[in-house]
């Protein structure tokens, strides 16, 4: 899964050759052209050991010293970073389209994966094909209220699951909450998509699934040589690529068989004229292009490529976010009871937490909100790049710039939050400021032409997870864990989790 971001082992190929070459060297002149601040740098690494074991805590602490604006030398590679809501505001509102293109990873290039995602692929004619399709025919209102009982199903099983593990745990002992929501999700989209469950032990192709699908995860999540000096990734230093062809095959090859299961079935279908409900996967197949250069029909490859990245998108982010969630909460007592007093009320006695109920939550929402802007899952957003040479807040920032925006800067900014460290759900209460996109001092999200398009299925899901653990159980630290002592130090692999996951111990709430 997620593993801790170490550039050691990264680096450790060049330590040994350019040792006796480690002098500090100040900040290049700039010539005719301002740049905006930096560090100040080594010779062949740059600004690497500036970023420590949490770049994203790190790179904001910068901005005290050198604005909100800060310009990195990582490796071979030219990095701006965004650390302040202003610097967002001006970014998404006057600069979106100059940076709508992606910094692609040697990762990601497996399979030619970049081409087919709709985080990654070009700015063009294919992106707005597939985003077309997830916000006009799959991520819309009606058809997410169509699978509101796959929902409930998957999340019924986890709270089974959990319900059995705390029998089993020694006294004293916690269940590990985000893996159960992890694999909650991932059987929740695995339905959304394609209509089975996907992390099912009885199912050894699922299996199979779930697995390439870790690994996937794990070679994402590692920092990577030949990201920082392209001109190495031929040798893959790190084995990462090698990895990451192994079991990118393996998922696209079990997913592409799936598709053409279901394309045999649908010849059945017609020839019957049979009915069923639609899932993703049927919605990807009848997508049929319009002319003005839209491709006629989605490959194979590219669907396949597209189921791949719904589990990337969304498995980790949500199982990461309720756990902070959870953490957050049990550390304060007092917002844990009003939550659970909220939810009472609103869901009545002996009654499930329905999706239904989530309007009327306010208090949950702002918990959600909160834990978001303290935890963004995703810290430096989906790493951008300058188009062309372009004018910014000043500052000359030349094609082909690596541009980071720091979330977890951005929600931590004290211009636009007060008491910015501390979880205070509070503070949304009224607020009309949300993660949609259009308010720009949170923005876990992104925001612009490449905003996650995944929000409207990720409010529902985050909201109906964390809802159903307030209001099925009663929750407490393990024994010898206090609120003051518990660890919540993060670790960066695919998202920012906590360095030591929650472990906490569930009892069928009495309501």
């Amino acid at each position: 899964m997620a593993m801790e971001f170490n550039w050691t082992l990264g680096l450790i190929t060049f330590a040994v050759v350019f040792l006796l070459i480690l002098l500090r060297r100040k900040p290049a002149a700039t010539g005719g052209n301002r740049q905006p601040p930096a560090p100040p740098g080594w010779p062949l690494f740059g600004n690497l050991f500036n970023l420590g074991a949490m770049p994203h805590r790190t790179v904001a602490g910068l901005a005290t010293e050198y604005g909100p604006v800060v310009r990195l030398k990582l490796g071979s590679v030219n990095t701006v970073a965004i650390l302040s809501a202003k610097a967002a505001t001006e970014l998404f509102k006057n600069h979106d389209l100059v940076f709508v293109e992606r910094t692609i990873t040697e990762t990601s290039r497996s399979h030619d994966y970049d081409r087919s995602s709709l985080a990654l692929a070009p700015y063009g004619m294919y992106w707005r094909v597939l985003r077309k399709i997830c916000t006009v025919e799959m991520l819309v209102a009606k058809r997410i209220n169509e699978s509101t009982a796959v929902r409930r199903r998957c999340v019924d099983n986890m709270l089974g699951w959990i319900e059995k593990e705390a029998g089993l745990a020694k006294i004293g002992s916690g269940v590990h909450v985000a893996k159960f929501v992890f694999l909650t999700t991932f059987n929740l989209l695995g339905n959304l998509m394609l209509s089975r469950d996907l992390a099912d032990p009885d199912s050894k192709l699922a299996s199979e699934f779930f697995t390439a699908m870790l690994g996937m995860m794990e070679w994402g999540g590692h920092p990577n040589v030949s990201d920082l000096y392209p001109w190495l990734k031929r040798f893959d230093l790190l084995g990462l690529r090698g990895k990451m062809d192994r079991d990118m095959g393996n998922a696209l090859e079990i997913a592409t068989g799936w598709v053409q299961e279901r394309v045999a079935e649908r010849r059945k279908e017609a020839a019957r004229d049979d009915e069923r409900r639609k899932d993703f996967l049927d919605v990807l197949l009848d997508y049929e292009g319009t002319g003005k250069e839209e491709p006629e029909k989605m490959s194979e490859k590219d669907i396949t490529i597209f189921i791949l990245e719904i589990f990337l998108a969304g498995s980790e982010t949500t199982s990461s976010t309720v756990e902070w969630a959870l953490s957050e909460l049990l550390r304060c007592p007092e917002k844990m009871a009003r939550a659970k007093n909220e939810l009472a009320s609103v869901t009545g006695p002996n009654q499930k937490f329905e999706e239904s109920f989530i309007d009327n939550l306010p208090y949950l929402q702002a918990i959600i909100k909160e834990t978001l802007r303290l935890h963004p899952p995703i810290p430096f957003l989906v790493p951008r790049k300058a188009g062309h040479d372009t004018n910014f807040m000043g500052y000359h920032i030349p094609k082909n710039t690596q541009l980071f925006v720091n979330a977890w800067a951005i929600g931590r900014d004290p211009e636009c939050w007060e008491n910015a460290n501390s979880f205070e759900p509070e503070r949304f209460l009224g607020s009309k400021v949300d993660y949609k996109g259009q308010h720009f001092e949170l923005i876990p999200f992104g925001a612009g032409r490449r905003m996650c398009v995944g929000v409207p299925l990720a409010h529902r899901v985050l909201h109906l997870v964390l809802g159903s653990l307030l209001h099925e159980f009663d929750w407490e630290l393990e024994s010898g864990v206090s609120a003051e002592s518990m660890d919540m130090k993060d670790k960066m692999g695919i998202t920012v989790r906590k360095l030591e996951p929650l472990k906490a111990i569930p009892s069928k709430s009495k309501r």
